[in-house]
């Protein structure tokens, strides 16, 4: 447990918190900033994290408390790590569960071989395009708003969802792709519909679909969307694909073996 005395920390507290799924990277900040408030006795003590997870990730958060948040740009531009899980065989708008299938994809040239084919392409410095579901700014605006809001109006119309050309490429470096198991089958997780609070994220129903599923280890820079990569490797084999799954397990530092529960963190600031 840490002393109640921020003034111990001079230059700060950071916490590896393994995010926990369904929670918002904001989410996770608030809960930390109660407790270290209180903790601390402080009423405005600075608490922020160096690097987003998705809501449907897990993994490694990097949250820092007093002095640290000056150095989360610094931790934040550090490599990162990934263990992604890509189902090929269908898109989603979002790029992965957050929402539901919008589209079946041929899978007649996807299989292992071909999937080992295409992963050194990725590799090294590249342009992406970024999801357009993604806390991107567009003319001052979240990408995520207009996303929703283009989703809706294309809904209303019986379309399918386009996300057009709203985003301008990022320049990103992958330095490494391994390929850790490859199924013709995904073990889809529950769907959940979302409710109040921290249960508004949604899970999507895949169950019942041909998808086949690949299990990625990424090594990439800061700036990587691991479901952009997925959607392009999706349509570098001629189909399309999303995550299943995605944990950070490298950041700023720290590893697998350095995170902290929520629950562990939270209780050294009791």
């Amino acid at each position: 447990m840490f002393s109640k005395d921020i003034s111990d920390y001079p230059d700060g507290i950071v916490l590896p918190v393994d995010k926990p799924y369904r929670w918002t990277s904001a989410d996770v900040i608030r809960k930390i900033k109660w407790a270290a408030c209180r903790h601390f006795g402080k009423k405005n003590l600075k608490v922020g994290h160096a690097g987003t997870l998705d809501p449907l990730a897990t993994g490694i958060l990097l949250v820092c408390i007093g002095p640290a948040t000056r150095k989360a740009e610094q931790l934040q531009a550090s490599p990162k790590e990934y263990l992604a899980g890509v189902c090929f065989g269908a898109t989603t708008p979002s790029y992965d569960l957050e929402k539901d299938i919008d589209r079946t994809c041929p899978l007649e040239d996807v299989s292992k071989e071909r999937l080992l084919s295409v992963l050194p392409s990725f590799v090294g410095e590249q342009e992406q395009i970024a999801p357009l579901f993604s806390a991107k700014s567009v003319d001052g605006v979240r990408a995520y708003e207009t996303a929703r809001r283009l989703l809706r109006e294309a809904s209303a119309r019986g379309e399918s969802f386009d996300p057009g050309d709203i985003l301008q490429s990022s320049l990103i470096n992958i330095y490494d792709l391994q390929l850790l198991s490859y199924s013709n089958s995904f073990d889809a997780p529950e769907p959940v519909e979302p409710t109040e609070g921290r249960g508004r994220i949604k899970v999507a129903d895949v169950k019942g679909y041909d998808l086949r599923h690949a299990l990625i280890k990424i090594s990439c820079s800061k700036g990587t969307y691991i479901r952009a990569l997925a959607r392009d490797l999706g349509e570098a084999l001629g189909s399309g694909a999303f995550l299943g799954s995605l944990r950070r397990t490298r950041n700023g530092g720290y590893c697998e073996a350095d995170m902290l529960s929520l629950d562990s963190a939270l209780e050294l600031l009791g």
